[in-house]
């Protein structure tokens, strides 16, 4: 196949074009920087410009490009730039794909499981209806967005991706390795985690099976709560963790509504249609999981 990959320098992005090429896939990378490879080709998102020409024997899209939700702090005109980095990227995207005579396949977009809002302690699937607050509103505009293209459309709702290149582990390590390592809030909301070698997994499996389409929860079987994770993260680095967390007011104060939206919600998400599909996880365990990438 010929996949074309946005948002490729990011910390996903590297790790799945080597997946497909190892794969024996052809890959073009969309770039916002000047073109530097014979298979890198500009695009301005946010101007609504991109080459057709680049879709030409295209077979399909992985659209992971998007502003850091963890960037900065959320200012009403970081939230702004959140929302348009994806929708204005997507409409982008779409629109050419709807111009062509021969479109591609399938249009894999990225989403996350804040889809769901704050969840609680309840198990869910992809079944589950939109939640409240920024997140959920911005990952609905952007799946709404990716659904406008007339083509299987697949909308990857991502847990939090452990990587030993940065990510979510990048600020939490230097914490944890002095043994500062605490509960958030309550510590009783879940996390819900995928290793990156599952998520990269995840996204070819969903690629190659054409079967697979609309929301697909990429997150690893066994969701734990936010306490859980920080012994468990304490144990794999082998130093003590604090035994009271940090109040969600210090949080909210010291994070804004970061810490409200991203941190102190509860995603208990489990991933039905990859293991209903047939996917095997690499890791089904979070102490296996963190030993892997650290």
């Amino acid at each position: 196949m010929v996949i074309i990959v946005t948002g490729g320098s990011g910390l996903l992005g590297p790790a799945l074009m080597g997946a497909l090429r190892e794969r024996g896939h052809e890959v073009r990378q969309l770039v916002r920087r000047p073109v530097r490879a014979e298979h890198e080709s500009f695009w301005d998102p946010g101007a609504g410009v991109v080459d057709p020409g680049v879709f030409d024997g295209v077979s399909g899209v992985v659209h992971l490009a998007g502003a850091s939700i963890a960037g900065k702090r959320w200012s009403g005109a970081y939230k702004r730039l959140l929302v348009e980095s994806r929708v204005r990227s997507t409409d982008t995207l779409v629109e050419a794909i709807r111009g062509l005579s021969v479109p591609p396949e399938v249009l894999v977009s990225a989403s996350g499981v804040d889809f769901y809002g704050d969840t609680g302690d309840r198990v869910i699937d992809e079944g589950a209806p939109l939640g409240t607050g920024f997140l959920a509103r911005l990952c609905e505009a952007w799946e709404g967005s990716a659904r406008g293209a007339s083509v299987r459309n697949v909308q990857l709702r991502t847990g939090l991706v452990l990587s030993g290149k940065g990510g979510a582990l990048g600020p939490m390590l230097p914490i944890f390795r002095m043994g500062l390592g605490a509960p958030l809030g309550s510590g009783r909301q879940y996390w819900s985690w995928i290793a990156a070698e599952d998520w990269v997994g995840s996204v070819l499996h969903v690629l190659e099976n054409r079967e697979i389409s609309g929301p697909v929860n990429l997150v690893g079987p066994s969701p734990l709560t936010n306490a859980e994770f920080t012994k468990t993260l304490g144990r794999a680095l082998r130093r003590p963790t604090m035994p009271i967390g940090v109040p969600g007011f210090a949080l909210e104060l010291g994070l804004g509504e970061f810490a409200k939206e991203a941190l102190l919600p509860s995603h208990r998400i489990v991933p039905k249609k990859l293991v209903d599909s047939g996917y095997g996880f690499i890791h089904t365990r979070l102490d296996q999981a963190l030993a892997a990438v650290l």
